[in-house]
């Protein structure tokens, strides 16, 4: 359809219509756009363009200094009406136009944010150039400016251009930059986001800083980064539901990830003894302010050490990206709040503080000889309580649900949760001081999960019977329930190592040091089509 038009339109400009002559305003061929009559003006543009001989695309400009580089060296360095013989070559995008009689203004802004005015007078680029820049230049063009660097009457920085060229024709036109965008356009187009509004361009920045922080941590302390299977045969790691999908060369059935932490471990196995990884995990799952179906996870596992090194690590972890990405341990929340990072963590045990908030004891189950607090006695409490129960329920599915009730919106500093049920932990090794506990944290900051650690799982044996104890769960309805991996057992009955590990979404990291949402501290996410809704 956009191909027609603009056949139709180079037509008529080639038989020398005018932009006006050009444009057909009853025109609605150009599909669902906001804006049809702008684009099919800027569309009538691009052609008297390339009449004209020149490109709305060119391949390469004389681009010699950037903006943030004019701005960092001429800053409070010019008096107002001073002028320099400095000569420079910059592009930005146009967010300002006015036009005058024989002066015309721009405001070119840099990819981070950073603005500069250009100046271009007839008298320094001669008449018909000057039509031309009236005539051609829009809003959201890509423009390039040579000249000297001055200061306005008024003061202002500027390049007074004696070259311009438009380095690429903006064919839509902006949303009003100086209104806020809505939420649903944001994240169904970020690249306009990223134009309109500084924070989306700071969270991207900052989750690329963040990033960055976390490698040169774990470099410092001697993990090696390696990259695991996206594509597995067996869905495991985490307790979670999959996506699948089909490999044609094999006619075989394979799993998104979960996690990675089977494929890690067999790292440990093959002798790299610290071990991380930062990438993609996928969970066929509830889409709310901290879950997305698609987010970054890092992983990490060191060989001998335990659930209480590991937590000294993530400490460490995010007090240092919050130390490179705002400069302290205290960030400031986009609402304006602030929220400390430093100093020493909380940490609290599963089962007393909710023994605490029932006001009985909740027994762990230690097996047939000790079986704790009954399944049925915990499910009357959370009837009780109005808590909401699974199909396929244990012992430990119940108390955490009973404990999430009392406890998971209301711990706003950062804590470690400590010493959670065997059965919902089946990668964990056991608690080396109390029967029916495993040796797991989670660390929770304003009222979310943000990380993972545990000591882990290594007896081949035990992790057969926990396997075995996931897979009649499975069958039994629980689409949560990790398979039965033979390879990986084969793996731990060469010898893994005793070992701490560690799990923390990098978006989690993000909602966490600045307040966002999921859907904002993702560049692109996942949205459910229009046509969906």
């Amino acid at each position: 359809m956009l191909l027609r038009q603009d056949a139709a339109i180079r037509d008529r400009i080639g038989a020398g219509a005018t932009l006006d002559e050009a444009v057909d305003p009853s025109n609605k061929e150009f599909g669902p756009l906001a804006h049809p009559e702008q684009v099919q003006m800027r569309v009538a543009k691009r052609a008297m363009m390339l009449e004209a001989g020149m490109q709305p695309y060119p391949v390469h400009l004389d681009v010699t200094d950037t903006i943030e580089a004019v701005r960092a060296k001429y800053d409070g360095k010019l008096e107002a009406g001073q002028e320099t013989e400095d000569v420079v070559g910059i592009a930005g995008r146009v967010l300002f136009l006015r036009n005058g009689g024989g002066l015309c203004f721009v405001q070119l802004s840099a990819g981070d944010g950073t603005k500069i005015q250009g100046m271009i007078s007839k008298k320094e680029i001669g008449a018909d150039s000057l039509k031309q820049f009236k005539q051609l230049v829009d809003l959201g063009d890509h423009l390039y400016l040579r000249g000297r660097v001055i200061a306005s009457k008024t003061g202002e920085l500027s390049v007074f251009a004696t070259e311009w060229a438009i380095a690429s024709k903006a064919l839509q036109p902006l949303p009003a930059l100086h209104k806020d965008l809505n939420d649903d356009t944001r994240t169904r187009k970020p690249y306009i986001g990223m134009i309109a509004d500084e924070k989306v361009r700071n969270m991207v920045r900052n989750r690329s800083k963040a990033v960055a922080s976390l490698r040169r941590t774990f470099d410092d302390h001697d993990f090696l980064e390696v990259e695991t299977p996206m594509l597995q045969t067996i869905h495991g790691g985490a307790a979670a539901r999959p996506f699948t999908t089909h490999m044609n060369a094999f006619d075989l059935d394979l799993y998104l990830r979960i996690a990675p932490e089977l494929f890690l471990k067999r790292c440990l196995v093959g002798g790299i003894d610290r071990v991380f990884e930062i990438n993609r995990d996928f969970r066929n799952e509830g889409v709310d302010a901290t879950h997305a179906p698609e987010f970054t996870m890092v992983e990490a596992y060191q060989a001998y050490g335990t659930y209480d090194t590991i937590g000294q690590l993530v400490k460490e972890l995010v007090q240092k990206t919050a130390m490179d990405v705002f400069g302290s341990h205290k960030v400031t929340l986009l609402d304006g709040t602030e929220y400390d990072f430093g100093g020493d963590w909380k940490t609290i045990s599963m089962y007393d503080s909710l023994s605490e908030a029932l006001g009985e004891e909740i027994v762990p189950n230690g097996g047939p000889d000790n079986p704790g607090t009954s399944v049925e006695h915990l499910g009357e409490i959370a009837d009780k309580l109005g808590v909401e129960r699974d199909d396929v329920e244990n012992h430990g599915k119940l108390v955490e649900h009973l404990w999430e009730h009392f406890y998971e919106d209301k711990l706003y500093e950062p804590t470690f949760v400590r010493d959670f049920p065997v059965e919902t932990s089946p990668l964990v090794k056991g608690h080396r001081n109390k029967a029916g506990v495993v040796e797991k944290w989670d660390l929770y900051v304003r009222g979310f999960e943000l990380a993972t650690g545990y000591s882990e799982l290594n007896d081949p044996i035990v992790q057969r019977e926990r396997f075995v104890a996931q897979a009649k769960d499975a069958l039994a309805g629980d689409e949560e329930a990790c398979d039965i991996d033979e390879d990986f057992l084969e793996a731990l009955g060469v010898g893994m190592p005793p070992a701490g590990g560690m799990g923390m979404g990098i978006d989690r990291l993000l909602i966490a040091l600045t307040g966002a949402t999921i859907r904002e501290t993702i560049t692109f996410p996942l949205v459910k089509p229009l046509a969906l809704q």
